[in-house]
Order: structure tokens, then sequence, then C-alpha cells
């Protein structure tokens, strides 16, 4: 690693941070969605949906929070694809500056990005009456959880920014991560689903992501899940961090 890493780092990241604060619509978009999405559930939903918790919007804020930052790294692929097209990645290669704090300084972006739009829904859910009674051990618990998530699928989003043909190929990648959650605890309890899909429903990433966020805000034990899902955030973070930067050394090669 170059021992200019972080300072070319914290260069790169204004850059990119600065094109986010240019056009904020991005950041409200990524947030629209999802919260569109939770006025629907409580309000058309909810009373049909039982879940066993006094507030629907309880229940659901954790999935609608993973759904967010599924929507919010849609953008991360794009930025890539769009420095890729547009030569960038070339002029910094002449420049003397670390390879991989170009990558760093989009993946950061993503994150700072996601977090702003994750508290932008939190705020929402509390004016539709959500309410948690976690301490600050708990709450601080679920940030980790929600960054090491977010960096995970930030970094599955470098991939397609790097090798995509067009922007629609670039973005259409988050379409089965928003998904996803749909096939979770998210929304209902999977004990309520057919067979097959509990199975699926019971042992895919989201439902333990989801039912660690939900026990935590509760202030319910956690169990099992919370370690769970670590787990998959690293293994997953893992992985896809290990395919990026393979992906980005040929490319740039």
């Amino acid at each position: 690693m170059s021992k200019h890493f972080f300072s070319d780092t914290t260069v790169l990241l204004g850059r990119s941070l600065r094109h986010i604060t240019r056009s904020m619509d991005t950041i409200v978009t990524t947030a629209i969605m999802p919260i569109a999405m939770m006025l629907m559930f409580v309000y058309v939903f909810g009373g049909a949906i039982h879940t066993g918790s006094d507030s629907y919007v309880n229940y659901l804020l954790p999935g609608i929070l993973l759904i967010t930052i599924a929507s919010g790294i849609a953008y991360t692929a794009f930025r890539l694809f769009t420095d890729m097209q547009g030569g960038i990645f070339e002029r910094f290669q002449s420049m003397p500056i670390a390879r991989s704090s170009v990558l760093w300084a989009h993946v950061l972006t993503s994150l700072v990005a996601n977090l702003i739009s994750l508290v932008v829904v939190v705020l929402v859910a509390l004016v539709m009456g959500f309410r948690s009674g976690a301490g600050v051990t708990a709450w601080l618990s679920v940030a980790g959880i929600l960054i090491l998530f977010t960096l995970a699928l930030t970094w599955i989003a470098v991939i397609p920014g790097l090798t995509a043909k067009s922007v629609d190929g670039a973005s259409a990648f988050s379409y089965p991560l928003i998904f996803l959650p749909f096939l979770s605890s998210a929304f209902v309890p999977t004990d309520t689903m057919p067979t097959v899909l509990r199975v699926f429903a019971e042992n895919q990433p989201v439902t333990s992501i989801v039912n660690a966020l939900r026990n935590l805000l509760a202030e319910q034990p956690v169990g099992t899940d919370i370690w769970i899902a670590l787990a998959w955030c690293v293994g997953i973070l893992a992985v896809s961090y290990a395919f990026a930067m393979n992906t980005y050394r040929r490319k740039i090669s």
C-alpha cells in the first residue's frame, strides 16, 4: 500500500463528495422509494399483516433500512461507470497516487451518502410512530451492522461499475438486492410462508440482519442472529472486495 494512500483517498473523497453536494437529488431519490414503500406497507397493508408487534412500523423499519442501502449503491456503480467512460481513471493512472485510493474514494462516498439517506428514513419513521427504547450501545451496534452491510454491497457495486457496457447495465444489478428483503422476515414473519420459501427466507443473509436489527431496537435478546448477521456481512465484504480489486487491477493493467 502506498504511503500516500490515506491522503490520496481523502483528496479523491472530497472530489466525489463535491459531486454529491451538487446533485443532492441522488440522495433524495434514494430515500424516496424506501419511504414510499414504508408508507404503503404501514398505512395500506399494515392493518392486515399480523407480526406479533404492537407497531408495524417498528417491525418494518429494519427491512426498509436495508432496501435504502440496496437502492443507494446503484449510484456508486453509476458514478464509477461515468468515471471509466470519461477517462478519469486513465488520467489518475498518470499521476503519482495510490491506485486503490480511486476505488476507496467511491466506496466511502457511497457510505456517506447512504448514511444520510438512512437518517432521513429513520426521521420519517419517527414521524410515522416508530419508537425505540434502545440504549447507546444498541444503537451503535445497529449503526455498525448497517455500515458493514453498506460496505459489503458497495464493493459488489464496484464490479458492475467497472465492467458494465452501458449506464443501465451499471445500475441494474441492484434490482435483485432490492427485491431480496421481500423474501425474508423484513415484512412478515417467515413462519407464515410456504415451506420451500420459508427455508430460503430463514437461511439468506437479509433475515439474520433484519432480525438482529429488530431485536436491538426493541431491546430484545439478539441470540445468534447478530453473529450470523456479522458473519454474512464480513463474508460478503471480503469476497466482493477481492473480486472488485481483481477486476480493477485487470482494468488498469
